[in-house]
């Protein structure tokens, strides 16, 4: 297991300069631990972001169209010029059909941006794989931001998610400590998917470095 993404969502916590203070601190845990580690942030943050450290810089959503007239969407051109190197694509708090998963993919594609979709069962990921993502991450939406992780609620959801996505599965939903993360690399996941536990923590360094143990 090598691959670590925290999703900084629209907390205050990882929104603007807050956002550009926490990615570097995230950045010295990377280096001090040799783990690849990808930020999710807003769209507006990712040139700040992307200009302040090294790591991968995903947005968190993209729109399936290209220039024209698009008022109000997020347009892929515009996160890969900010210094976007990759895209979050159907989170549970925006969710897309099969089919605008599969448009979306087939943009960022193109454009050379790495994508990670995340799904909420397994149905949901046998509906997308074949549009092959760089990553499927598998999240039950119940157990997002809670105290109980996917886990420890549902260690079976992981061992089937293996089993349907091979190598490329990221694990998340409430991973927040060394054991969480063993249980998902004994699984044989490729990595996990981190949000609150991370953003939100008064010391977030430490809760990294506990994360990262279980990882090795």
């Amino acid at each position: 297991m090598n691959v670590l993404v925290v999703n900084f969502k629209a907390y205050k916590q990882g929104t603007g300069k807050a956002a550009v203070e926490l990615a570097k601190k995230i950045q010295e845990s990377a280096k001090k631990f040799n783990v690849e580690i990808i930020l999710c942030v807003q769209p507006t943050d990712i040139s700040s972001v992307a200009k302040a450290v090294r790591l991968p810089v995903f947005s968190q959503h993209i729109d399936a169209i290209s220039y024209g007239a698009h008022t109000g969407h997020i347009l892929p051109e515009a996160v890969k010029t900010a210094g976007a190197s990759g895209v979050l694509i159907n989170h549970s708090e925006h969710t897309l059909d099969p089919d605008e998963i599969e448009d979306t993919v087939m943009v960022a594609k193109k454009l050379k941006l790495k994508t990670i979709v995340c799904c909420q069962e397994i149905g949901e990921i046998e509906q997308i794989i074949d549009t092959k993502p760089t990553y499927i991450a598998i999240e039950p939406p119940e157990l997002i931001g809670e105290e109980v992780s996917v886990s420890e609620a549902e260690p079976e959801l992981i061992d089937d998610a293996v089993h349907c996505v091979g190598k490329n599965l990221l694990v998340g939903a409430g991973i927040k400590d060394k054991e969480d993360a063993q249980i998902a690399k004994e699984a044989g996941a490729a990595g996990i998917l981190v949000s609150s536990h991370i953003v939100k923590a008064k010391n977030p360094t430490k809760v990294l470095k506990e994360i990262i143990e279980g990882m090795f």
